[in-house]
């Protein structure tokens, strides 16, 4: 088997993997909104049971980022689907509230596992800001249509549960193609040495944190908003959600498009405000329009600032340690969001619950952006300046110089050959650049 297919399988492995990690967050709303339906539990006890099953996913990827190395890709990816097969499915067999919170902490960890697995696979891509793109693209569709498939299931906590069960066993076979050893997975690996960025790690990690914990709290109650204050049914509802993850693929694609054309900076910054606008507007909705135009624009612009945010995080450190820490951050805010929210509405109600989330989202917005624009690593695609032309070449290549000369950033790889010309006595060694063929984008 050629490399090119080994790397193309992994990748492939990766974007499962990376689903089925993910479709827990992403079925959140669901989840919570069917565990107070259908145990007789409260709103605020069904987001702390969503809490705890984000919670368990964000202890899993801590763990993973201080001892990942140690066990493999392979191993971890299926130890974590198996926790999540097993924890999820005894999860949607019983009533039982203790049960049921037991399954859904198995199924966490093994959901945070899978996610770490992925997310450090890519950050050691040549391209991660792609691989990971691919894997939104992945999870927003099968999310999409689990919402539209779920309100004909019945009700109960059952069918969502067995579905992030049933996508864990599916995603299983293709572990096959992931490396037993860590470094295999990354096509850029690097010696082991300190941890670079720390300032610039630690300040992306404290801000993703409380960007994921806003948007959570809203996606959290999302559901409990459509059905009481615009007054909507479960089946809209659905629709209304399915459109909005829809709304984001189209973004991911369009980022995936765009690729570094802006930088991360604009991105990241300017798509933080324009989502704290869509959960002012989202939280306040009280009929059909207000309430899928606030749904659907959030979910257009949030995964691409996300692919964005892991990009940069991947960028830090080729080795995944920062990526696979600020992922775990990030999960750490996606569960502490369905209990934040549920409070903040029961005290404040759902427009006051917006106000808080909308002033949060701006407070956080100018330190990930600051981030982006003064402590990014590699470039989105690694190589193409760095082996080329150096500082002066980078920097001309992030003005967008318009010369021919200097390969852009996030230009394909060039092959680069030495070509032996004769000059009467003397030989001249030239560069073949521009004229080899591009080898392909990784």
């Amino acid at each position: 088997m050629s490399s090119r297919t080994r790397r193309s399988g992994a990748l492939v492995a990766l974007v499962a993997l990376f689903t089925a990690g993910y479709l827990a967050p992403y079925l959140l709303p669901t989840v919570v909104g069917r565990l107070s339906a259908g145990l007789g539990v409260t709103p605020s006890q069904a987001g702390l049971m969503g809490s705890v099953l984000l919670l368990a996913s964000s202890s899993a990827g801590f763990t993973f980022a201080a001892r990942g190395h140690r066990i493999g890709p392979r191993r971890a990816a299926r130890t974590g689907l198996l926790a999540m097969a097993v924890g999820y499915g005894s999860a949607a067999a019983t009533a039982s509230v203790p049960l049921v919170v037991a399954g859904a902490v198995l199924g966490g960890l093994g959901s945070g596992t899978a996610t770490a697995v992925a997310v450090a696979g890519i950050a050691g891509r040549r391209d991660p800001h792609r691989a990971s793109t691919l894997g939104l693209l992945a999870v927003s569709a099968t999310a999409g249509a689990l919402y539209l498939t779920l309100p004909h299931l019945g009700g109960g906590h059952a069918a969502p549960l067995l579905a992030i069960a049933c996508t864990a066993t599916l995603v299983w076979p293709l572990t096959a193609r992931l490396p037993h050893a860590t470094h295999a997975v990354r096509e850029t690996a690097t010696t082991s040495g300190p941890l670079p960025h720390r300032r610039a790690g630690a300040v992306l990690a404290g801000g993703i944190l409380c960007w994921s914990l806003a948007q959570n709290a809203l996606w959290g109650v999302s559901g409990r908003i459509g059905l009481t204050q615009a007054g909507l049914s479960e089946v809209t509802v659905g629709a209304v959600f399915a459109a909005a993850l829809g709304a984001g693929l189209a973004g991911v694609t369009a980022a995936g498009a765009l690729g570094s054309r802006l930088g991360r900076a604009v991105p990241i910054g300017a798509g933080t405000v324009a989502i704290a606008g869509c959960v002012l507007l989202s939280s306040t909705a009280e009929s059909l329009a207000g309430f899928a135009t606030g749904e659907i624009a959030w979910n257009a612009v949030y995964p691409v600032v996300l692919s964005y945010l892991l990009g940069l995080a991947a960028s830090l450190d080729p080795r995944g340690r920062w990526a696979v820490m600020v992922g775990s951050a990030s999960s750490l805010g996606v569960a502490c969001g369905p209990v934040t929210g549920s409070l903040l509405s029961e005290h404040a109600g759902y427009p006051g619950m917006g106000l808080t989330l909308c002033t949060l989202l701006l407070l956080v917005a100018a330190p990930m952006t600051a981030v982006a624009r003064h402590a990014s690593g590699r470039p989105l695609v690694p190589g193409s300046i760095h082996r080329r032309g150096g500082a002066p070449a980078a920097v001309l290549a992030g003005r967008g110089s318009g010369t021919s000369l200097v390969p852009q950033m996030g230009a394909p790889e060039q092959e680069v050959a030495a070509v032996a010309v004769a000059t009467g006595r003397r030989r001249v060694a030239r560069s073949a650049f521009g004229l080899a063929r591009p080898s392909g984008r990784g």
